[in-house]
C-alpha cells in the first residue's frame, strides 16, 4: 500500500451547474400543517437553496485542505482519508469515523485539539495521531461497484488501513455508522484494538421490568423516533437506488433529505440552524452533492442496517447526548457493551457531537482513553 496525498476540488463549472439547477427546481405546494410534522417545510427549503446558491461560499473543500489528506487501494477499494499527525513523540493513534448524513468534515474542529492538546491549553499526554477515513461510497472515497462493503468489512478495511500507517495498537471512535464501525473493529482486531468511544449507544430499549424515569423517556423517544422518524432509514436499507435518482439529480431534494435530519437531531431549539451554523449544513449538504453520493451512502444501509446494535466486547466508552437518536441508561448499555469503563451524560448536545459539542466530545474522547491507551 502507498498512500497518495489528494486534495478536494470543486470547479467553477461544478458550482454553476448547481446553482442553474437550483434556479430550475420545480417546487411543491406548501405544506398543510405549520410545523415540520410533513417534513421540511417549503418556506425553509426554499431559502436554504437560495441561500445556497448565492450566499454560501463553497469553502468546504479550502476548510478540508487545510489537513493532509491521502487515498489509497485498501481491499480493492479507493479509500480517501484525513492523517494528521501529533507534534507529541508519545500520541496514541486514533481512527474516527463519521455516519450518515455526515463525512469526514465533521472532525475539522476536533483534529487541532486531539492532535495538539498543548496548544489548546490540555495535556499533552493526551494526545493522539488522527486518522479519518471516508466511507466506502461517501466523500471522496471510491463506491463499491459489487455488493458486500457492510460495516464488518469496513472494520477490517480499517484495520488494513492503520496497519499500513504503522499504527500496531490504537483506539477507534464515532458516532452513527461510525459507532458500528468503532464498534466492530474491536471484534476484527483486538489484538490492536485497545477500546472504543461512541457517542452513539444503540441498544434494545424497554429491557428491563423495573425501568427508571429515564429508561421510560427513552423507550418513549424510541417509539416516538419509530412511528415518525424512521423513514429515511426504511427507503434507504431497502430501495437505495430508486430513492438516488431523486437526490442525485435534484439539489433541492439532497438539499431537503439532509437537512431535515440536522433540525431532528440536533440540541435546537427551533430551527436547524439554532444548533449549526448555516454553512456547516450547507458544507455536508455540498459533500453529498459534488461527490453524487446520494445513492452509494443510503447502499450501507441495505448492506449492514442489522449491525448497529453488534455485541461490542472490546474495552468501550459511551457518551450520552441529550438530543441524540437514542439516549440508552448505563445498564442498558451494558447488555450491548460487555466493557463498559466510561459512561457518561452530557448536558447538552445531539447526535453530531463533533459539530455540536466538539469540545466536549474533545474531553470524552481524551477522558476514555487515558484509560485504555
Amino acid at each position: 500500500m502507498a498512500a497518495e496525498p489528494f486534495e478536494v476540488s470543486v470547479t467553477d463549472a461544478e458550482i454553476a451547474d448547481l446553482r442553474a439547477r437550483l434556479s430550475r427546481t420545480r417546487w411543491p405546494e406548501p405544506e398543510p400543517v405549520d410545523d415540520w410534522s410533513q417534513g421540511v417545510p417549503l418556506a425553509y427549503a426554499r431559502e436554504l437553496c437560495r441561500s445556497w446558491a448565492e450566499d454560501y461560499d463553497f469553502g468546504f473543500a479550502k476548510r478540508l485542505n487545510a489537513f493532509p489528506q491521502y487515498r489509497d487501494t485498501v481491499d480493492g477499494l479507493g479509500i480517501h482519508f484525513l492523517h494528521v499527525r501529533s507534534p507529541e513523540p508519545g500520541a496514541f493513534p486514533l481512527v474516527l469515523t463519521h455516519g450518515w448524513p455526515g463525512s469526514v468534515l465533521e472532525f475539522l474542529e476536533v483534529l487541532g485539539p486531539l492532535t495538539d492538546p498543548r496548544a489548546y491549553g490540555g495535556d499533552p499526554a493526551d494526545a493522539f495521531h488522527v486518522v479519518a477515513p471516508s466511507l466506502p461510497g461517501y466523500g471522496w472515497s471510491d463506491k463499491p461497484s459489487t455488493t458486500g462493503w457492510g460495516v464488518p468489512r469496513i472494520a477490517r478495511a480499517w484495520d488494513t488501513l492503520m496497519v499500513s500507517l504503522g499504527y500496531e495498537r490504537y483506539g477507534a471512535q464515532g458516532g452513527d455508522w461510525g459507532s458500528a464501525v468503532s464498534g466492530a473493529l474491536g471484534e476484527v482486531a483486538p489484538e490492536r484494538v485497545a477500546g472504543v468511544h461512541l457517542n452513539l449507544g444503540s441498544v434494545a430499549a424497554g429491557a428491563f421490568s423495573d425501568p427508571t424515569p429515564a429508561e421510560l423517556a427513552n423507550l418513549q423517544a424510541e417509539k416516538e423516533f419509530q412511528r415518525t422518524g424512521r423513514g429515511y432509514s426504511a427507503l434507504q436499507a431497502t430501495r437505495p437506488q430508486t430513492l438516488g435518482y431523486a437526490l442525485t439529480d435534484s439539489p433541492a431534494g439532497q438539499a431537503a433529505w439532509i437537512a431535515e435530519k440536522y433540525w431532528a437531531w440536533t440540541d435546537r431549539q427551533g430551527g436547524p440552524e439554532d444548533a449549526l451554523p448555516r454553512q456547516k449544513i450547507l458544507d455536508e449538504i455540498s459533500v453529498y452533492w459534488f461527490t453524487a453520493s446520494a445513492t452509494s451512502s443510503a447502499r450501507l444501509y441495505w448492506e449492514s442496517f442489522a449491525n448497529f446494535r453488534d455485541p461490542v466486547t472490546a474495552p468501550a466508552g459511551l457518551s450520552v447526548y441529550p438530543r441524540d437518536i437514542t439516549r440508552p441508561s448505563r445498564r442498558e448499555a451494558e447488555r450491548r457493551f460487555t466493557d463498559l469503563r466510561w459512561f457518561e451524560e452530557l448536558p447538552r448536545g445531539g447526535h453530531f457531537a463533533a459539530l455540536e459539542e466538539p469540545e466536549s466530545l474533545v474531553e470524552q474522547v481524551r477522558g476514555f482513553f487515558r484509560l485504555v491507551r
